[in-house]
């Protein structure tokens, strides 16, 4: 499984901003230590000379008398107490004559000064301080102290400070390094919620772009190619519907598991969507590999998968694109591979396919196909079809669909095999729907209104699976009927059996409703979906129609089936339809059967509003059946 890329321009600027932080803290914590450190330095220079002055001051009146008496020996004994002060170093008495009158020297290498300088000084070449003082009557005291008791204070204050500094900043170091180390816990949380996905574990849609960039680019400079796949899961939806997002989110997980188990380590597996995955083969050699790489996918997720006492089938639709011969960069390499997953889609789910340029061509057919499908309701391209359904015991005509057409001003005649499925994926087809309902209902009330729908049971109207999930679809079905005053028991609304297995609880709950309001209920293409028993017993319809693909057997393969069906409706009191019937054998067979009624070719094709009514008119029996044009 891929490690997501690391951003390291991202990690080294938080290294970084976490070491200025600490050169500041450390600049900040030496310049108030040197503040500190010479305030102390001048407070002790301070307390030192008043101390001078103060013992000056107290030995000047006892001087002054014993040089006035002319005592050299008091003076002398004046000054030898100096010696319990260890700071004094010399002490002299100066005559009026400034000839020396007394004095003391802690050390006989002290030198008494010729002419001492009046006033305090400091002398820091020697680490003394001296003081010259005048007294009354003439003469002059001198003393000299030693700086070291201020320089040992001093260096006592710097160390004390020195080490409040160094364990302020090993707090502070400690507090940037928590402090970095929950920034890089969150970075790296950051990192993970926008590279990988959180289900998978696998690198995400993010994740993936910047991985595919990288391995374009070293293709680039090794001259190597680059495949790249997306495959999307078939029929995912229809998990999540019935058994959960989470059981959803499982499979999720299973499927991630097997394609990291198959491939290659070199191999980058990316989960890009709901559910899509990408797969970026680096290096590729050819096309040929890359449809290997698919068909082993493919192949791994054949195998059932067991989750939570249910064993699920997944299949998935690929696609392949190749770097540099479909695309020469991310965007497009991506999209030619989205375009070539959507054709094997489309080509009937479960296979792959590798990107040609003639599938870009049927992308761009597509997209002005909605272009144009958005504004074919403005310029009133749109019409309906409607084809007789008839009942095969009386022969008359009991129902009639409503099928829809399209002759774009640009593109011509477009089948509805080719514009519903642009329709549904585009979301245009609420719109549509709504459109089909609303001309449909006006068509039958206006037949209503002439007698001719005497016979008639419904006028059958297509419901998607975007309409079905609609929330305005209830109001919506309430105001036709009620602008069109149609009775509502002619409605029929015919909602496919893949539809209904979408979202089964949902659906089921819209199908109650609509019966409330006197709305009939058919499944259509009944067969070709995952319905069971228990789920037709609970469902609130009337009618069961036969999917084209069986009648197509008939008589033969189908037979079995068919009859099944029939038989199968019949016992919940439901009538059966069969669609496209097409010759007289196959007429026979369902009326064997005991098939209700069919529709089809065979009788009639897709004809006007204003066919069907000349043939309305007629009131044919169809016992002896001729088939109409269109």
């Amino acid at each position: 499984m891929m490690t997501p890329l690391i951003l390291p321009s991202v990690q080294l600027r938080g290294d970084r901003i976490a070491r200025l932080n600490l050169l500041a803290a450390a600049a900040m914590l030496a310049t108030a230590s040197l503040l500190l450190t010479l305030f102390q330095l001048f407070s002790l220079q301070a307390s030192f000379q008043r101390n001078l002055h103060i013992q000056a001051d107290m030995l000047a009146p006892a001087a002054a008398q014993a040089m006035r008496e002319d005592n050299r020996l008091a003076a002398q004994q004046l000054l030898a107490p100096l010696a319990a002060a260890p700071h004094v170093r010399q002490a002299l008495l100066y005559s009026p004559y400034g000839t020396p009158f007394a004095r003391y020297a802690r050390s006989g290498n002290d030198v008494v000064p010729a002419a001492p300088r009046n006033g305090l000084h400091l002398d820091y070449l020697d680490g003394s301080a001296a003081i010259l003082k005048t007294l009354p009557g003439g003469g002059a005291l001198y003393l000299r102290a030693s700086l070291a008791p201020l320089y040992a204070s001093l260096a006592q204050f710097a160390a004390f400070t020195l080490l409040v500094c160094l364990c302020a900043f090993g707090l502070t170091f400690l507090m940037v390094r928590r402090t970095r180390t929950a920034a890089q816990h969150a970075e790296s949380h950051l990192h993970y919620l926008a590279h990988v996905d959180s289900v998978t574990q696998l690198p995400n849609r993010h994740e993936f772009n910047d991985a595919l960039a990288y391995a374009l680019a070293r293709a680039d400079r090794q001259d190597s190619s680059v495949g790249l796949l997306l495959l999307d899961l078939d029929n995912f939806k229809v998990v999540n519907d019935t058994l959960g997002h989470h059981c959803g989110d499982q499979l999720l997980k299973l499927v991630a598991e097997r394609l990291v188990a198959i491939l290659r380590g070199t191999d980058i597996i990316c989960r890009i969507g709901g559910d899509e995955f990408v797969v970026i083969v680096e290096p590729a050699d050819d096309a040929s590999e890359m449809a290997s790489v698919a068909r082993k996918i493919l192949a791994v997720l054949a195998a059932p998968f067991d989750l939570e006492g249910h064993q699920l089938y997944v299949s998935a639709s690929i696609g392949v694109s190749l770097y540099p011969f479909d695309a020469q960069d991310v965007a497009t390499l991506t999209r030619n591979a989205d375009t070539a997953m959507y054709h094997a889609k489309h080509q009937g789910k479960n296979r792959y396919a590798v990107f040609k340029a003639e599938m870009e061509m049927r992308a761009q057919r597509r997209l002005r196909m909605e272009a144009n499908l958005r504004r074919a309701l403005q310029n009133e391209e749109l019409y309906l079809h409607y084809q007789p359904q008839i009942d095969l015991r009386s022969g008359r005509i009991v129902g009639v669909e409503a099928l829809i057409r399209w002759n774009c001003r640009e593109m011509g005649q477009l089948s509805p095999a080719e514009f519903i499925p642009v329709a549904e994926e585009s979301g245009i087809i609420v719109d549509l729907g709504r459109w089909v309902l609303q001309s449909a209902c006006r068509q039958a009330a206006l037949w209503c209104k002439a007698g001719l729908l005497d016979s008639l049971e419904h006028v059958a109207v297509n419901l998607s699976a975007c309409q079905a999930r609609d929330p305005g679809l209830m109001d919506d079905i309430r105001a036709i009927l009620h602008e069109t005053q149609l009775p509502h028991g002619l409605l029929e609304l015919e909602i496919t059996e893949g539809v209904l297995m979408d979202n089964i609880h949902a659906n089921v709950e819209l199908m109650r409703r609509l019966q409330e309001t006197g709305i009939h209920l058919s499944i259509d293409d009944f067969g070709t979906g995952y319905s069971s028993m228990s789920y037709l017993k609970r469902l609130p319809i009337d009618q069961l129609k036969i999917d084209r693909s069986f009648v197509h057997d008939l008589p033969g393969e189908g037979e079995a089936i068919v009859t099944a069906i029939i038989a199968m409706a019949h016992s919940l009191h439901l009538k059966v339809v069969a669609e496209g019937v097409e010759t007289l054998r196959q007429v026979e067979f369902l009326r064997t059967a005991g098939c209700d009624n069919v529709q089809g070719f065979f009788f009639a094709r897709p004809m006007t509003a204003a066919q069907l009514t000349a043939l309305l008119l007629e009131r044919r029996d169809w016992s002896t059946r001729t088939i109409l044009p269109a």
